[in-house]
């Protein structure tokens, strides 16, 4: 019995171990003053102060500081996510996904701040914004599904989820919305080169459900884009769905004639 829940949990180490590294930072943060929790958030933050003045080390520690409410609020799907990543696509296919995620989004997010500001299209104030956490890793890792998902559902998947982004973006006017959108397109283009994943079974089609909800309530995480994004993703994959139809209507049509 112990050696088979060992067994188990060494399919998804490195999802447990990043778990509850966030839940012992987690927990430490909320038992500080308020000042503290403040100061240490905004010094993890990958904003332009941070990385202008050389602290890159906020490209990785900033993955550990979460802010997005109580643990038990988030912490759940997340691990449904991270977990469905690791067990389709092993353990250092993840880490990669992930990394390239929330680095790639970071830097790129960053870049598009600093033009922003230098042209005078945003306050200088926004150099200093808070942003930590983990949503441009998971949004990456929700990206990197895409090739697992089976090729007759996959317009449909991508459709969604570039709506559901997309709108987020128009909706929300936030930094944070255009760097879930890049780690998103990051995971889906790192997710190519991953090779043939495991084969889907039911438990796994359960951690889906929650995944993709999760990611859902990541990506749209205002309650005003929702609804919008919500709508969005049903048209993007409906026409994903019809997309799929008319390709194999025409093979179809393609094999009548070649018969």
């Amino acid at each position: 019995m112990v050696a088979s829940t060992i067994a188990r949990l060494a399919r998804v180490r490195v999802t447990v171990g990043y778990a509850v590294v966030l839940v012992v930072v987690t927990a430490t943060l909320v038992k500080l003053d308020p000042a503290v929790q403040d100061r240490i958030i905004l010094h993890a933050s990958t904003n332009l102060h941070n990385l202008r003045h050389g602290h890159v080390g906020t490209l990785l520690g900033s993955a550990f500081v979460v802010d997005a409410g109580p643990v038990l609020y988030w912490l759940p799907g997340l691990v449904c996510l991270l977990a469905l990543g690791e067990l389709l696509w092993r353990s250092r296919r993840l880490m990669v996904a992930f990394a390239v995620g929330h680095v790639g989004a970071t830097l790129l997010v960053a870049a598009g701040l600093w033009a922003a500001v230098s042209h005078g299209w945003l306050p200088r104030s926004v150099t200093g914004a808070t942003d930590v956490g983990m949503s441009y890793g998971a949004t990456a890792v929700l990206g990197a599904l895409t090739p697992t998902i089976p090729r007759r559902w996959r317009p449909a998947w991508v459709g969604w989820w570039l709506a559901v982004a997309g709108t987020a973006v128009v909706a929300g006017a936030d930094f944070t919305n255009v760097g879930h959108l890049l780690a998103l397109l990051l995971g889906m283009l790192v997710a190519t080169a991953f090779g043939a994943p495991h084969p889907w079974t039911h438990p796994l089609v359960v951690l889906l459900t929650v995944a993709s909800a999760f990611g859902v309530l990541v990506i749209a995480n205002d309650p005003g884009t929702l609804l919008p994004a919500a709508v969005a993703g049903l048209a993007g994959a409906a026409l994903g769905v019809v997309c799929t139809l008319v390709v194999d209507l025409r093979a179809s049509e393609d094999r009548s004639v070649s018969s």
